[in-house]
């Protein structure tokens, strides 16, 4: 069993940057894999980024590109997001989420992963 919680959120001029935090309580947090979704009001949940156990392989979706980076400790339990020059389009409740497997993380956005209930970023001048 993992929980997580998400912090960092806020509100934020065009161009400015958020440093987003994921922290995990429970067992063997360093096994999971862990993305960053998006869902912005009448839209679907999108992944962002995700980042494999280890912290070896990450990845982008090209809207982010270039602009967010995701990292992680595992002795502190944390995975950060990173988010650069910030657009209004990235105006979003954003979700950590974590599972075992890397490509279902960086691919798909399933039910069955453990999820944080969302931190409001909000781009706006």
């Amino acid at each position: 069993q993992l929980q997580l919680v998400e912090a960092g959120g806020g509100l934020v001029q065009p161009g400015g940057s958020l440093r987003l935090s994921c922290a995990a309580s429970g067992n063997s947090f360093g096994a999971y894999a862990v993305g960053w979704f998006r869902q912005a009001p009448g839209k679907e949940r999108e992944g962002v980024a995700c980042i494999s156990s280890a912290g070896s392989n990450t990845n982008y979706a090209d809207s982010v590109r270039g602009r967010f980076i995701i990292s992680r400790d595992n002795d502190k339990n944390t995975v950060t997001l990173q988010m650069n020059s910030l657009k209004p389009e990235d105006t979003a409740v954003y979700y950590c989420a974590a599972d075992r497997n890397y490509f279902w993380v960086c691919s798909s956005d399933r039910a069955e992963y453990y999820w944080g209930h969302g931190t409001q970023v909000t781009v706006s001048s």
